[in-house]
């Protein structure tokens, strides 16, 4: 009898691990994140701008596409983006399951929570007004009633104002659903509104294009941006999100990419800008040619060339510097015969000359060090010299950061003007500083002539301005 009990015993037990097991494989089964993994697949919801996802030379680039790419390839599955140009639509594409993620410069509100999960932040914000010279600087929300605002539709600068109007009953706007806030600030720069607002990232971007546009005051507190996920109970995806960002944070993948988007973009005065703007019109026509032609024998960008002459000589083919460097691409006596220039001034010799001094710096930089660090690394070579570049390198490491990140490089780089730290360098003193401005000035430019390309139609308006 005791035995007889004791089968049942472990029968009962066995059809209870058995259900167990079914329940716990139907849960796993119909879980979000197993689904992707199914179907091979991980959807996002994006939208175009220079902030988020856009088509750069070399194909889809922009922060918020790296960061998806980087977790579809975490997950080990194929990536889909959406293009959700009307902003209002993006998180209800989240919530009606359209998409899985929504990662488009979205930032973590009270608000939005009451809708959509948020992933770990990965950067912060402040909303700040948009202005053009010759219009009053608002010290307050209270100067911007009776004036002409525009914000997009759905942001969280909409539900900013919507937050102030009980105080300031007199503020008034307007929210568009199909423009961005690129187009929004060319409004504000052509003077056919007053003010917009936007987060401080967007505009750090944007406003290297408009060098009559200024920032005013910021508005609200500092905001995180976050990728957006739909409410569920079901939290495997919520989760994978979370380990992922954790991973890119710790190892330093996230502070790259921010600095790669976002730590060159502050380093250009709007007088700069004006300057180029009006240089690219004026100079630029009479040696695009060379640049292009170069740029297709030495497979090249043409803009990236035209760009580092631009830092060199403003385009101007007969410059000489007080050292004697001369030409579009400012050459050395010395590197100039190295390559077998014997006519610096000539505008084909010295692109001709400069592509193949700079690619000579790039072939010596490590095999290690991928793009875009090479390329910035070879740039400072190009500026201060090869040997002066690894005795920052050395620095960076002897100081425990690494020396194959351009963003730590160049943090010691200014060193090699100090007497206590070159002292201690193979090749001894340098203006350290010059080559830290000249890279972050030739992305800034590099920048300019892609957006120029790419927004025509937008520059022939600033062109008049």
């Amino acid at each position: 009898m005791k035995s007889r009990l004791q089968k049942i015993s472990v029968y009962i037990f066995a059809l209870f691990i058995l259900g167990a097991l079914v329940f716990v494989n139907k849960q796993y089964s119909s879980s979000i994140l197993h689904e992707i993994k199914r179907d091979n697949k991980l959807t996002i919801v994006t939208r175009n701008s220079p902030t988020t996802y856009y088509i750069g030379p070399d194909g889809p680039t922009g922060i918020e596409y790296e960061l998806a790419k980087q977790f579809a390839d975490y997950l080990g599955v194929e990536l889909e983006i959406i293009i959700q140009n009307e902003f209002h639509q993006i998180l209800p594409s989240i919530v009606n399951g359209e998409a899985h993620i929504a990662a488009a410069g979205i930032t973590h509100t009270k608000h939005r929570e009451a809708y959509v999960n948020f992933g770990p932040e990965y950067i912060k914000v402040l909303s700040q007004i948009a202005y053009r010279v010759g219009q009053q600087k608002p010290k307050s929300i209270n100067d911007l009633q009776g004036k002409s605002i525009a914000v997009v539709e759905g942001s969280s600068q909409a539900q900013l104002l919507l937050d102030h109007k009980e105080f300031f009953p007199e503020l008034e706007w307007k929210e568009y659903p199909d423009l961005s806030t690129e187009e929004l600030v060319l409004l504000t720069a052509n003077n056919l509104i007053d003010y917009t607002i936007l987060d401080s990232t967007e505009l750090a971007v944007t406003r290297r294009y408009f060098p009559n546009l200024r920032v005013g005051i910021s508005v609200g507190k500092e905001q995180p941006l976050a990728w957006a996920l739909k409410k569920s109970d079901d939290t495997s995806l919520q989760k994978a999100v979370d380990k992922f960002f954790s991973k890119i944070e710790n190892d330093g993948t996230l502070t790259h990419l921010r600095e790669k988007y976002f730590g060159h973009v502050n380093d250009i005065t709007p007088i700069d800008s004006h300057t180029f703007l009006k240089h690219v019109r004026e100079r630029l026509p009479k040696y695009k040619s060379l640049f292009k032609e170069a740029a297709v024998e030495y497979d090249q960008d043409w803009r990236f060339l035209a760009a580092i002459s631009y830092q060199e000589s403003l385009w101007n083919s007969k410059a000489v510097s007080p050292t004697g460097v001369k030409g579009l691409m400012m050459l050395t006596l010395d590197t100039a015969k190295q390559l077998k220039i014997e006519n610096r001034v000539d505008p084909q010799n010295s692109v001709i000359g400069g592509t193949e001094y700079f690619l000579s710096m790039r072939e010596k930089i490590p095999a290690r060090i991928t793009e875009p660090d090479r390329t910035w690394m070879a740039l400072a070579a190009y500026n201060v010299g090869f040997g002066h570049l690894e005795d920052a390198r050395i620095l960076t490491q002897s100081a425990g950061d690494n020396p194959d990140l351009w963003m730590d490089v160049r943090k010691y780089l200014p060193l090699l003007s100090n007497k206590k730290w070159y002292e201690k360098t193979r090749f001894g003193y340098a203006r350290g500083y010059e080559p830290v401005i000249y890279v972050q000035n030739i992305r800034n430019y590099f920048d300019l002539l892609v957006w120029l390309e790419n927004k025509g139609e937008l520059y022939e308006l600033l062109a008049q301005n």
